[in-house]
């Protein structure tokens, strides 16, 4: 019995430092900043509109469904670029890309979830998952920049 309990609780401690290991690295990996964004210029040119959700973001009440359900459009135009996208570093950031799509998925767990008790903590989720958009399109852009050099 005891040797049962020693493994659940190992079990349960395991997962979650796993969480909070996964967790702590995406935001490392969205805090890290690059020489130049090309965000806005993404943004721009395939009309996106994860640049606006931030600012609305910083409202009194924004509508955080509109707000939820233009990034889940921006996320998916932006994810379908960077697959059609030439490859230059796929294998470099396979691991960070996933990790990232993982948690832009959890996020909107966490926003469907949260936003019945905490529109706080539903528009931290929404925020964050902006910045995931945000980092795809300056992924996009560097890949494209990096293709028209070459």
């Amino acid at each position: 019995m005891i040797e049962l309990v020693a493994t659940v609780i190992i079990t349960a401690v395991s997962v979650l430092l796993f969480g909070y290991w996964f967790r702590y690295t995406c935001i490392l990996i969205l805090s890290a900043k690059t020489t130049r964004d090309y965000a806005f210029d993404v943004a721009t040119a395939n009309q996106l509109s994860f640049l606006e959700v931030q600012s609305q973001l910083r409202e009194a009440t924004p509508d955080l469904d509109r707000l939820r359900h233009c990034l889940d459009r921006d996320y998916a135009i932006v994810t379908s670029l960077l697959k059609h996208a030439t490859n230059i570093s796929e294998s470099e950031n396979a691991l960070e890309t996933r990790m990232l799509a993982i948690h832009y998925r959890v996020m909107g767990a966490w926003y469907q979830v949260s936003r019945r008790f905490s529109v706080q903590a539903a528009a931290h989720a929404v925020e964050e998952m902006s910045q995931v958009v945000a980092h795809f399109a300056n992924a996009m852009g560097e890949r494209a920049t990096c293709a028209s050099m070459a």
